[in-house]
């Protein structure tokens, strides 16, 4: 049977005897159709398949096919070393022509322009070597690179290097040759050189020599010296005291600048006027209709001079204004400025704003894409991330990048990707951070000082612009509307009078069972519906009157945010003129919607509030109604707002008075008061500059008034410091690792959590260690010492398991029991070496335990140090002996003897406190001091070689295994004392104390270098467990990477719809919890399993995260509503199918498709193009109508 295809296979020619058939694919099918009679010769064949592709190919034998491929192919067969067999099986054809299409090798040279210096007339061309020709973004980190494609210009592909982070040092390429095994010793010769930073010492034969001894020296210098210094017998037996640094000059100037403890964090002066501001810019770039405040001329001088700067300054201070003149400033040098912010919202708004301001102005968001080639580009922190990490050549003229609300880097998800993209910038881009005032502005300061090498100049603002009065308020009616108590006042005093003027008003109204006087934790549920509503109406209708609106309410609950403001029903705020503003300007917002969508309930619901002046702000509500809302309240037609904390991050929109509906919040663990820095960040929204005198605050007292050191701590605590959240993703180690050149422990060192590494003290303490140790007194080793240095490691593990057991022993309940008055201890500290001792009184104190104790020591060393010996024995006076009483500390008792003695401790106490009286200094101990004292004499000298003590398994009853274990290695390590020889020789004592000096330098040596190094970093044990969790993981993919590599190497989402996998994969960006459990089909199920199979593998790896909490994280709650929204259904119809709110919902559409394009680009990286378009198709499907619906601040 004669089977024809599209895709050409080779099969044997058709013989007489074959019969004329042919098969016909008939439409999709699979229907097949035989075809028997001939094929005319002349006319073309009829179609073989209405297939794209045709039918599959016949399955030809492998043996053939590999043998064809590989072994008969000449394109396979190696040009040289071929031996006679290969030439027999296939031979070469030789294509001149095919050497005249190699590719084009780069030019090595250019031309270069002569210019008069005086009049710049062309006078000639001079040919020039061009370095670094054959860079690329594929190969190369550096700015010299050539540039990419035009398509890969702004966000760059995942598969070019990113350019050099500033932070981390340029590689030499002459470093390779450390890796290559080259002689540091010339043949012949007996010693070579080092040619290293650390300067050019002698090496013994069989180590490598760097390769900048080429560069370094001529051949003929080198060898001289090498001659010269081989010539002496000294050199070899003492390298290092013929040291030559070729670098020492050179470093000298350096060092000199540098300093030992330079101070990259810059704090800024903003007490003293600026007076010479225009002197020193007379043409600034940017010219402000008003004065500046000193902190912004600050600024503004450190940004003319290219400088990096960190603003701190209070709410509604005017930061903005640094990040104006920033991208005046670039516009003016043609070059580029980066805007970026913690949230989507606050880039749109930004770019409106700077929009009108400049013109020349772009958006780059997840699905937005505005104007990329101008000057200032706005975008959100991740997005800047991806660019650095794909190397996009925006980076290439960037001069500035701005970084508002810094303070966001506090946030436990998210606030790794700014530590992410201040380590990645490259070293000529300049830094400015735009935060609220936080208490370490200088330690976060010196951090990126350090890790970019350049000063940070620290700029903070004293105080609030507009001061702010704090109130109580406690009015439920028209006859207490007025109950508005001042607590706080604008000069930041706390005032007790206004705090129990409010108890007491409460009380009036209450009964005294019910008011306990500012009771702790007052819940904010202990009020109805209607008893708020009573607050609310009272509250705003007097705040109204006294025109103190608009009003920002902060209620920390989205669903008491809606009902409080449907509860004002009879509130109207708005005058005639005023509501035909917010009509028209409604209308005209809402043309952009499709019909059926400005129909929806809320968007019903919220015209109505809008029109009498009430407006909510939170994140169930519809994008489009936050902008319209945001709008109206920035010209003053919302008179009241109910918002969440999220109203306070960034937006510019102060206004005259801030409530709040309560102190507490859930943060997602339970209920807490509010920290002092989110307080100030919200509170901050009261009081207009230039508007308003002071601000108002007010805090509702609805059930109760709240604990008077809660409502201190919270007003006039220190606000939250910045902590790192740098934790270790995924997607950072693979970017990472595709670049030879950077590391991931290179991140982890830069990072803000590894601040407390003091490096470059480190450094210079380790190099006074090596001079110290180089100066020491060899050891001498010889005949009977020859186990000295096994004697002192012995000695140390016997001296660390002697401690650790006493350790376990003090701490235990029967070892505390043990120390009681009359127990004889020995006592070591530094005061005392093994003396004996017995216990006069314990302290009652359980934290930090005392015990005043009798000690004997020799006369006239009451309180000296005894000598350091290696000795467990008790110390015997040698002379007269005297005795002392002092009050010891766990960690001063070595050990518990088993003895006991009779003793009167109020007797010897008194009369030792007696005899310290200088009238009395000379009167002999009295009898209860003089028999203890004797008694411990006679324990003393009975037992020279040591006292027995109490044994903490049998005596003391303590079965833990590391005590157990411990008992054991330290009966060992006692008999092993007696087998050395060393502790017979004559000069024992002298060398084991050059041993002990010697040793505790070197401990200290290497305990500095294990922390200079990789391994003492914090993350790296959570680094190689990842590495082993993820070999295949795909860098393309930024969220959720192992669940989406593993479907994506399963197969799962192949056979699945468009909409069936956009809804598969909306588990990935949807975090709610549902009241309606959803349905769980088998695919569901089995991303399920596949999650199941990712967390036990992290845990097996050592990842300590659960693998139920792992798949914990999918919610499918939006499934079925991804699903039909994907199928078409109108926005009205989906929200009906869950009680998840509708900005929720848009919210979480959006992210999908950021995944979805994700999946795609990952999808074609793998070759899999069917799975790519069919995302492509399933983004399409989600895109459109009200969820998608163009920003206000953008259009």
């Amino acid at each position: 049977m004669n089977c024809c295809f599209l895709l050409r296979v080779d099969l044997p020619p058709v013989g007489p005897d074959d019969l004329p058939l042919s098969l016909l694919e008939m439409g999709c099918s699979g229907r097949l159709e035989l075809i028997t009679h001939p094929l005319p010769q002349n006319r073309p064949l009829p179609p073989h398949s209405t297939l794209p592709h045709g039918l599959p190919p016949t399955c030809l034998d492998l043996k053939t096919e590999v043998e064809k491929r590989f072994l008969r192919d000449p394109a396979w067969l190696p040009v040289h070393g071929v031996d006679d067999a290969f030439h027999k099986i296939s031979k070469r054809n030789k294509e001149v022509d095919s050497l005249l299409h190699c590719s084009l090798s780069p030019l090595h040279s250019g031309l270069s322009v002569v210019r008069d210096p005086t009049t710049g007339m062309l006078l000639d061309f001079t040919e020039v070597l061009l370095e670094d020709t054959g860079l690329s973004a594929k190969n190369s980190l550096s700015l010299q690179r050539q540039p990419g494609p035009p398509s890969e210009s702004l966000r760059g592909s995942n598969t070019n290097y990113p350019f050099l982070p500033g932070s981390v040092r340029k590689r030499n390429r002459d470093s390779l040759f450390l890796d290559l095994d080259l002689l540091a010793v010339p043949p012949g010769l007996k010693a070579g050189m080092d040619f290293s930073d650390k300067g050019c010492a002698l090496l013994s034969k069989n180590k490598k020599i760097c390769h900048s001894f080429l560069t370094l020296m001529s051949f003929q210098t080198c060898m001289t010296y090498f001659l010269q210094q081989n010539t002496s017998e000294d050199i070899l037996k003492n390298p290092s005291a013929n040291t030559v640094s070729l670098t020492e000059q050179k470093k000298k100037p350096q060092q000199e600048d540098k300093g030992d403890n330079k101070k990259w964090a810059v704090p800024v002066d903003i007490t003293s006027p600026c007076d010479d501001f225009y002197k020193r810019i007379p043409d600034p770039a940017f010219k402000y209709p008003f004065e500046l405040d000193v902190f912004q001329k600050q600024a503004i001088l450190r940004l003319e001079a290219h400088d990096s700067v960190f603003v701190a300054a209070h709410t509604s201070a005017g930061k903005t204004v640094v990040a104006e003149y920033a991208i005046a400033l670039s516009q003016k040098h043609m070059t580029r400025t980066i805007y970026t912010s913690p949230i989507k919202a606050l880039s749109n708004q930004k770019f409106r704003d700077f929009k009108t301001t400049f013109g020349d102005v772009g958006l780059l968001t997840g699905d937005v894409q505005l104007s990329p080639e101008a000057s200032c580009l706005i975008m959100t922190t991740e997005i800047l991330r991806s660019m650095l990490y794909n190397g996009s050549e925006v980076i290439r003229d960037l001069e500035w990048v701005i970084f508002d609300e810094v303070h966001y880097i506090n946030d436990a998800e998210r606030g790794v990707v700014w530590e992410e993209v201040l380590i990645m910038l490259p070293e000529h881009v300049s830094i400015i951070l735009l935060s609220a005032t936080v208490p370490n502005a200088v330690e976060f300061s010196e951090w990126i000082g350090r890790i970019k090498k350049r000063p940070i100049y620290v700029i903070s603002t004293i105080k609030r612009p507009v001061p702010l009065e704090h109130y109580l308020y406690t009015g439920n009616s028209t006859k207490t509307q007025k109950e508005l108590f001042l607590l706080l006042d604008p000069s930041g005093n706390f005032l007790t009078k206004g705090y129990y003027a409010a108890v007491e008003a409460k009380k009036e109204r209450t009964s005294k069972h019910a008011q306990s006087f500012g009771t702790k934790n007052v819940s904010q549920h202990n009020t109805t519906a209607s008893q708020d509503r009573a607050v609310w109406q009272t509250l705003l209708s007097y705040l109204s009157q006294r025109q103190q609106t608009p009003v920002v309410a902060f209620t920390f609950s989205r669903t008491r945010c809606d009902e409080n403001a449907r509860s004002l029903t009879s509130l109207d705020l708005t005058s005639s003129i005023e509501k035909s503003e917010i009509h028209s300007f409604l209308q005209k917002s809402l043309t952009r919607l499709r019909g059926g969508d400005r129909q929806l309930p809320q968007i019903l619901l919220m015209r109505d509030l809008l029109k009498r002046g009430i407006g909510v702000h939170h994140s169930g509500i519809l994008p489009i109604l936050k902008e319209i809302i945001e709008m109206l309240f920035s010209r003053g037609l919302v008179k009241v707002l109910f918002a969440t904390e999220t109203f306070a991050m960034g937006v510019n929109m102060p206004a005259r008075t801030v409530v709040f509906d309560s102190i507490r919040k859930h943060d997602g663990t339970g209920f807490r008061n509010l920290l002092p820095g989110e307080y100030i960040q919200m509170a901050g929204r009261a009081g207009r500059r230039g508007l308003d005198a002071t601000g108002t605050v007010i805090i509702l007292c609805k059930a109760g008034v709240h604990d008077m050191g809660d409502l201190h701590a919270m007003m006039l605590g220190k606000p939250t410091v910045l902590h790192s959240q740098f934790r270790l993703t995924y997607t950072m180690i693979l970017n990472l690792l595709r670049v030879e050149a950077l590391r991931v422990t290179d991140m982890m060192r830069r990072s803000f959590s590894e601040n407390h590494r003091d490096t470059q003290a480190h450094e210079k303490r380790i190099s006074e260690l090596r001079n110290t140790l180089s100066s020491l007194p060899p050891l001498d080793t010889e005949g009977q010492l020859s186990d000295l240095l096994s004697y002192y490691h012995t000695i140390t593990e016997l001296r660390i398991t002697t401690e650790t057991l006493q350790r376990a022993v003090l701490e235990s309940m029967n070892g505390l029991k043990a120390l009681s008055v009359g127990r004889v201890v020995i006592v070591s500290n530094g005061q005392h070496h093994n003396a004996l001792g017995v216990i006069l009184q314990v302290s009652n104190d359980a934290v930090n335990r005392t015990f005043t104790a009798l000690i004997i020591c020799e006369k006239g060393n009451e309180e000296a140090a005894g000598d350091d010996l290696v000795s467990y024995s008790v110390t015997v006076c040698v002379g007269p002996c005297s005795h002392t009483v002092q009050k010891l500390k766990l960690q001063d008792i070595s050990a518990i003897t088993t003895k006991t003695l009779k003793v009167i401790p109020e007797r010897i106490i008194d009369n030792y406190n007696k005899r310290q009286q200088p009238r009395f200094r000379l009167d002999p101990p009295g009898q209860a001091i003089s028999t203890a004292t004797q008694e411990l004499l006679r324990l003393a000298e009975a037992n020279p070689n040591g006292i027995t003590t109490l044994d903490p398994v049998n005596d003391l009853h303590l079965k833990g295994v590391d005590v157990v274990e411990g008992v054991m290695r330290h009966r060992v390590l006692q008999d092993c004392l007696k087998d050395f020889h060393c502790i017979h020789s004559p000069t024992f004592t002298e060398q084991f104390a050059r041993v002990q000096e010697r040793m505790s330098v070197q401990e200290e040596l290497d305990m500095l270098l294990f922390l200079v190094s990789d391994q003492s970093l914090t993350l790296l044990p959570e680094y190689h467990q990842r590495i082993k969790v993820s070999p295949s993981t795909h860098s393309a993919i930024s969220s959720h990477e192992l669940l989406l590599t593993e479907l994506l190497f399963e197969n799962t989402l192949s056979p699945l719809a468009p909409e069936e996998s956009a809804a598969l994969l909306s588990c990935l960006v949807f975090t709610q919890n549902t009241q309606i459990d959803p349905h769980i089909t088998n695919t569901l199920q089995e991303v399920k399993h596949v999650a199941q199979r990712i967390g036990e593998l992290q845990m097996d790896c050592g990842i300590a995260q659960t693998a139920e909490d792992f798949v914990a994280q999918f919610k499918f709650g939006l499934t079925e509503v991804v699903y039909c929204w994907a199928r078409g259904m109108p926005f009205a119809e989906i929200a009906q199918l869950t009680d998840v709110q509708e900005g929720t919902i848009v919210r979480c559409i959006q992210r999908l498709d950021e995944v979805l394009k994700e999946v795609r680009q990952a999808a074609r990286i793998v070759g899999d193009s069917v799975l790519g378009s069919k995302m492509e198709r399933a983004s399409l499907a989600i895109r459109r109508d009200i969820v998608f619906t163009a920003s206000l601040y953008t259009h």
